[in-house]
């Protein structure tokens, strides 16, 4: 029996101190049980039945018995009000009480303490009591839904007031509650129905969210997994990806959803499908619902390299509708292979007007100064004295394993892929090439793959193709042969459709030798290109570089260029061209200059009628620019300009 406070009845003071020696006779709280009484402690009680041989009375809604006439010293009707003392509690559970009639005492109240069922441990027709936090709250044109997340996992509460009606609207998302209700199969997953709700106290609330967090914090650790390739590059980024991981992880248990931004082409993908997937893998593992992981992580690609104030627009829309319409939280938004530039600072300032955690994942030349008071987590090789070699999708596979560590045997292959789709020259690329090679990808297959891929997230546009891409990648794909297909059709279309390109826009590259020695080539994309198909501008540009550093080997840098955009290539020269960007817009007024990507590829935008002057600058900034044997871009551009 727990007394939380205590009263006064019966013309009785409260008690002064713990010395007072009248009799306490116990107020318990209507859900108290039987667990809660014991023989020979006294009770307030009110009468629920008159019968010849005495009175029934109830000394909470839970616990009832008998007076026998025998110990009544006068005659009862119901409701009447008395104290009474539990004589015996019989092997059948019937209780036997005898009236007090002592005039003076000290009261103490009792609330029920019920035992708490873990969420993770509940079985269909079990009556029970949880504990847990509020992580959403659904009206429905019947009951309302609340999803309950405790120490072990989240569960569905359905509570009816009347169809259509919010039933305890004093109780919010985030509020620590406890339920007593019966455990109920409803579509294949576990539902508690509601008999009762309380929203803890505010010491009580306290303690449990202390409680919570404790144990949120232990099972959001990551996967303890060993690297795919020893790296010692990659080993300075493990830490932050851990961090990354344990925040995802934390996100699920606590059952807010996740947005996933990624760039769309072949990298982007590689970084985003795996960490989906083990999202996907750990949600099941954590909610008792089938749905969970359609509600809860959705995967949406991004054309620029940055996050445009577009996209964002439509992410606040999206998660503001569903938080009135599904009572969700705000979601958490990971930024895959874009997000860590100073472009990107608009649409995260437009977010942090509401509670939107940011999580980056990114290998562009990033601005910390201008981000990294935005975000929550920030991952990028740059960081650490690296560079765009260490690409996204390499660092996702990881935090993919650290997430669900059993998402392993799927994903050997895709940090290939990742590398030879952005033709990175790190190290470590033949190690991922002879891992890919020993799961059966020899090194063609590994390249149609991010061809594929590439040509697939042209059509999708703003589609995840989540079933497609999947297939593609052959991650999360149930069928091998269908993968097999489906890439030899995609690739050999793509490699159609650019040759169809390349005959149309080779023959019109300008050329001029720089004083630096480097070959500078430059062509009209809006003249001499195919418009609205594959491969778009950036990957134009990006397979007539590829053409001209294969015909002579020398440095060379190219620019493809429309009314507003240019796409910018280079081998073996340092261009700089996030600190290019900045330049050309404080020095052209007017122009409106904005862009970035990498030291050696990336996009501008600008005014229409700055152009030439904007051409011409960019030119000689690039004249001056430092060659660098050594240093090689990326096959697919990261643009869609």
């Amino acid at each position: 029996m727990t007394a939380d406070n205590a009263g006064d009845s019966g013309g009785a003071s409260a008690p002064d101190s713990e010395s007072d020696s009248r009799p306490v006779v116990y107020d318990l709280a209507p859900n108290c049980t039987l667990d809660d009484v014991d023989a020979g402690e006294r009770y307030h009680a009110v009468v629920n039945g008159v019968v010849e041989y005495g009175i029934f009375v109830d000394i909470s809604d839970e616990v009832s018995g008998l007076v026998h006439e025998s110990n009544l010293d006068r005659s009862y009707e119901v409701g009447d009000r008395l104290t009474v003392a539990l004589e015996e509690i019989k092997d059948n559970g019937d209780l036997a009480f005898d009236v007090f009639t002592g005039s003076s005492y000290q009261t103490v109240v009792v609330d029920h303490e019920p035992d708490i069922a873990p969420i993770a441990g509940l079985s269909a027709g079990d009556d029970v009591y949880v504990e847990g936090q509020v992580a959403q709250i659904k009206q429905t044109g019947g009951p309302t839904v609340f999803r309950i997340a405790d120490e072990t996992g989240i569960v569905s509460a359905a509570a009816f007031r009347e169809a259509g009606v919010r039933a305890f609207p004093a109780v919010e998302l985030d509020d620590v509650v406890r339920i007593g209700g019966s455990v109920e199969s409803h579509d294949g997953s576990l539902q508690l129905e509601v008999e009762s709700m309380t929203r803890l106290g505010a010491e009580a609330m306290a303690a449990a969210r202390e409680r919570l967090d404790a144990a949120f914090e232990e099972r959001a650790a990551p996967e303890d997994v060993e690297p795919l390739v020893e790296w010692p590059a990659f080993e300075k980024l493990r830490e932050d990806l851990r961090e990354v991981a344990r925040l995802l992880r934390r996100t699920v248990l606590e059952g807010r959803p996740i947005r996933v931004r990624h760039h769309a082409d072949g990298d982007g993908m590689c970084a985003s499908v795996p960490v989906q997937l083990a999202l996907e893998n750990f949600i099941e593992a954590v909610h008792d619902d089938d749905d969970a992981s359609r509600h809860l992580v959705k995967r949406l690609p991004s054309k620029a390299p940055f996050y445009e104030m577009e996209d964002v627009t439509r992410d606040l829309n999206f998660a503001l509708e569903g938080r009135a319409r599904h009572g969700q939280r705000l979601p958490l938004l990971l930024m895959l292979d874009n997000g860590s530039t100073e472009e990107d600072v608009p649409a995260y300032e437009n977010l942090a007007h509401y509670d939107v955690p940011i999580a980056v994942v990114d290998h562009h030349h990033p601005d910390p100064e201008a981000v990294d008071d935005l975000l929550d987590a920030h991952v990028n090789p740059y960081l650490y004295d690296e560079d765009y070699r260490i690409t996204t999708g390499m660092m996702c596979v990881e935090l993919a394993r650290m997430i669900d560590a059993d998402v392993t045997e799927e994903l050997r292959h895709v940090p290939a892929v990742a590398g030879l789709a952005d033709r990175s020259k790190a190290e470590a690329m033949e190690d991922f090439v002879s891992l890919a090679e020993a799961e059966g990808y020899d090194r063609d297959r590994l390249l149609d793959v991010g061809e594929a891929l590439d040509y697939a997230a042209h059509w999708l546009r703003y589609n995840d193709g989540q079933s497609l891409v999947n297939d593609v990648l052959n991650v999360g794909c149930d069928d091998e042969d269908r993968h097999r297909e489906l890439v030899d059709f995609l690739a050999s279309r793509a490699e159609r459709d650019v040759e169809r390109q390349m005959d149309a826009a080779a023959p019109h590259l300008e050329h001029e030798r720089l004083e630096s020695d480097a070959h500078l080539y430059t062509v009209d994309l809006d003249e001499w290109a195919h418009r609205f198909t594959y491969p778009a501008p950036g990957k134009t540009t990006g397979k007539l570089h590829d053409r001209k550093v294969r015909e002579h080997g020398e440095p060379v840098i190219t620019i493809g260029y429309g009314p507003d955009f240019a796409v910018l290539r280079s081998d073996g020269v340092r261009l700089d061209i996030p600190r290019m960007v900045a330049e050309l817009n404080d020095e052209i007024v007017g122009g409106g200059v904005s862009g970035g990507g990498h030291l050696v590829v990336g996009s501008i935008k600008f005014v229409k009628g700055m152009r030439s002057a904007v051409i011409d600058s960019l030119v000689d900034k690039m004249a001056d620019a430092e060659l660098d044997a050594e240093l090689s871009s990326q096959a697919i551009v990261d643009t869609e300009a």
